[in-house]
């Protein structure tokens, strides 16, 4: 029970990053740049605070390589988000994190099975037909920006898996992602612009759904084989297209439907291939 109430709350965690950063940027109550850097920064202090508390990690827990995973993951996904709704953006997001992680497991010496190609087939089908330009097609350069933020994150995840402390190490990652998140401040000085609302979201989106809520996947992911990890983050685009329907007003396309059904569809017929 306490594995499954702490998974719910990290999957929640995922989606809500989704809307928080939509409602943010749609209402152009901040930038990109200063979302990533509010964000990572009130999650750096929020779980430095949790990990003098409640952690017996060191200060040199975490890694310069998840650092660099999670400012990649966090700037594509504010940048991409100018453009995307929530639900889409999710989807897109986490079809990239599971074929990322497929592509790593077939990379250390993995050989799929005839049904397990098909799946990944299909999978990147749906990502191809739900990007490709058109009628109610998302802009394509925030569709590329997300699939990059997908793979970051993916890449991220499995740095996590067998981490014995999961607050120090998320609590070190995120302190060593604030440098990186500085950077792109320098390069769009002059387009800067936050409000006290728009500060509010990314604190929010930093400090709990970003760095408490990474620090539950981390924890959780001991409970779960990485099979099972993949399959339980497929339910963040269904969360977050209701929650961008009740909170931002998103129309539910038919074009998003299909592509749900192939990526997912796609996703789940390579993960339980792979366990047959």
């Amino acid at each position: 029970m306490k594995a499954v109430l702490l998974t719910s709350f990290a999957l929640l965690c995922f989606a809500f990053n989704s809307i928080l950063c939509r409602l943010a940027l749609r209402g152009e109550e901040i930038d990109a740049s200063s979302f990533t850097a509010v964000r990572i920064i009130s999650g750096a202090i929020v779980l430095y605070i949790l990990s003098a508390a409640f952690s017996k990690g060191s200060g040199r827990s975490g890694s310069w390589q998840s650092a660099l995973f999670l400012f990649g993951y966090a700037a594509a996904f504010s940048f991409a988000y100018l453009s995307l709704t929530a639900a889409t953006g999710a989807l897109l997001l986490f079809g990239a994190v599971q074929l990322t992680m497929v592509a790593v497991s077939i990379a250390n010496g993995e050989r799929p099975r005839r049904f397990e190609w098909i799946g990944m087939a299909i999978a990147f089908g749906g990502l191809i037909y739900l990007a490709l330009p058109g009628l109610q097609a998302p802009p394509l350069v925030s569709s590329v920006l997300m699939t990059a933020a997908g793979a970051a994150w993916g890449f991220y995840t499995l740095s996590g898996k067998g981490v014995t402390d999961p607050l120090a190490a998320t609590a070190g990652n995120f302190a060593r992602a604030v440098p990186f998140a500085l950077v792109p401040l320098i390069f769009f000085a002059g387009s800067l612009k936050i409000s006290v609302h728009g500060a509010i979201l990314a604190a929010l989106s930093g400090a709990v759904a970003s760095g408490v809520g990474y620090a539950v996947w981390y924890a959780v992911l001991k409970y779960h084989s990485a099979t099972r990890a993949a399959v339980l983050q497929l339910s963040v685009p269904a969360i977050a297209a209701v929650g961008g329907i009740v909170f931002l007003a998103e129309a539910f396309t038919p074009r998003f439907a299909i592509a749900s059904v192939l990526i997912v569809g796609g996703i789940a017929m390579t993960i339980f291939g792979r366990r047959r």
